[in-house]
């Protein structure tokens, strides 16, 4: 077996529609993420001899880093009027939540295996740990085939 790890850190902010609590209003964090991927044998690059450059891994995270992650429905980070597309992240799901920047760097992470070992039928088991505080951590894996 053979796993690749990619590890980053992001700086960013969000809040919780609806949520009856502090976390209703923007605030920010220093995130931490983890991607895992897993395979029997990874396909190689003939001509380098690597398997995926760690960077496209570490990139789905740092493409969060000094953004506003939004869910759809957030209509105010939305408006190009009022803050610049560039610096919103739409997110999965209802809001922002761990669980949902761990299902976006999944979607990612599946995206970017597609991209690179397209249509070769192998299985991959993916892990995505996202630590949005010191006390908080959400971890997805699954398995998938490409």
């Amino acid at each position: 077996m053979e796993k690749l790890y990619a590890h980053a850190h992001f700086h960013a902010a969000h809040r919780q529609l609806d949520y009856n609590g502090k976390c209703r209003f923007v605030h920010g964090h220093t995130w931490h993420g983890e991607i895992t991927v897993q395979t029997e044998r990874f396909p190689r690059d003939e001509k380098l001899d690597i398997t995926l450059d760690f960077g496209r891994l570490k990139d789905i995270l740092k493409g969060l880093d000094h953004r506003m992650l939004v869910s759809e429905r957030d209509e105010l980070f939305l408006n190009p009027d009022v803050f610049e597309p560039e610096g919103v992240v739409v997110m999965p799901g209802l809001n922002p939540s761990v669980e949902n920047v761990a299902t976006y760097a999944m979607n990612e992470t599946v995206d970017v295996l597609a991209k690179h070992f397209s249509e070769q039928g192998i299985e991959y088991h993916i892990e995505v740990k996202i630590q949005e505080t010191d006390n908080n951590i959400f971890t997805i894996d699954r398995t998938v085939t490409i």
